[in-house]
């Protein structure tokens, strides 16, 4: 197996958990590929609306033609963003795509009206140690498991769509149940990698996170086990004795990213003790209460762009019976409701 030695310039952060140097091998012959196998590349264009990468330390670097990155192949299904998938084979020469700013790398099949195309990428080679073995971001990652430890209250946060609001929500819940003296950890457990949301979750006051990322996951696109990958998360954040974990679920309730798969575990169902629901419109709301019904889940609280106005909060209040907060206006009363719906104040006491 031919391997060559390369100096990588610019690192994404989804292969923050490998602590890989500068200088890295890779594999320039032809491989067929599995999902999260790291890979070294050229970016042959730039972007205006998408031109940034995401270090292992969580800043944004521009992305300049030219430079040598080094990131993890996978897939994307964004609704907002780009879709890729990952390539049947790869080599040196072949030409792929940065699919977001995490270094999640494939074959760009669309994207968003609003996004100028995909950051083209021409590949170096696959990532491998000293032996020519491929070297994948699952290496020493948490392993799934069937099997959910006794764990501390879990609100679960999820949403119609990307950009409806769970991260707003998510962090603002984190930061008020903080203020109130709880242990709080926290996980972002479906979506694209990318160590933003974590990290804002730890800016507002979470002891510990994590994402499916540290699974080895660059992404939860067409992943039907992502059941097991949450209870491997949850037992991992409940070994930090938290009082409350916040659990954000990216993307959408309905969509690519095996939401479903997740909300309909029964074990999962069992220890959530507050379902958080974010919508855009009220149309949203209904729709989400369809689903969720269909998944066995009441909605507890909304939240989300829908609740921006008073007008929101006032309208789902009255025509749907359900309690509505808003993270950005009155995240303490955005959290107190989700304390009265998941019994808390007893924890916080």
């Amino acid at each position: 197996m031919k391997f060559i030695e390369i100096e990588i310039e610019k690192m994404g952060s989804v292969v923050s958990r490998l602590s890989l140097g500068r200088l890295v091998s890779v594999i320039t012959e032809e491989l067929a590929p599995a999902v999260g196998d790291v890979v070294a590349v050229r970016a042959l264009s730039e972007s205006v609306t998408y031109g940034d990468l995401e270090l292992p330390s969580g800043r944004l670097a521009k992305i300049n033609t030219g430079d040598i990155l080094l990131g993890a192949l996978g897939k994307r299904r964004a609704l907002k963003g780009f879709v890729g998938e990952v390539p049947d084979t790869v080599k040196n020469g072949d030409r792929l795509h940065l699919l977001n700013m995490g270094g999640v790398i494939g074959v760009c099949k669309g994207h968003h009206s609003s996004f100028s195309d995909a950051i083209e990428v021409e590949v170096i080679g696959v990532g491998c140690d000293e032996t020519g073995r491929a070297i994948n971001i699952g290496d020493g990652a948490l392993i799934p498991t069937d099997e959910l430890s006794p764990t501390a209250p879990v609100i679960m946060i999820a949403g119609t769509c990307m950009n409806s609001g769970k991260t707003v929500a998510a962090t603002e819940i984190i930061k008020q149940a903080a203020y109130s003296g709880l242990r709080v950890a926290a996980a972002k457990i479906s979506g694209i990698a990318c160590l933003r949301d974590t990290l804002h979750m730890q800016d507002n006051g979470a002891i510990a996170t994590a994402s499916f990322l540290d699974c080895g996951l660059p992404s939860t696109v067409d992943h039907d086990d992502l059941a097991s990958v949450s209870k491997a998360i949850l037992n991992y954040l409940n070994s930090f004795e938290p009082d409350l974990i916040v659990v954000e679920l990216g993307d959408g309730i309905v969509g690519g990213y095996s939401v479903d798969a997740v909300l309909q575990d029964a074990e999962i169902q069992d220890a959530i003790s507050s379902f958080v629901f974010c919508a855009s419109d009220y149309v949203g709301v209904i729709g989400g209460a369809v689903v969720m019904k269909k998944f066995g889940i009441g909605i507890d609280v909304v939240a989300g762009s829908v609740t921006d106005s008073q007008m929101g909060e006032d309208y789902i209040k009255e025509h749907f019976g359900l309690p509505a907060g808003n993270a950005r206006r009155d995240g303490a009363r955005l959290f107190e409701l989700v304390q009265n719906a998941a019994r808390l104040a007893e924890v916080a006491a």
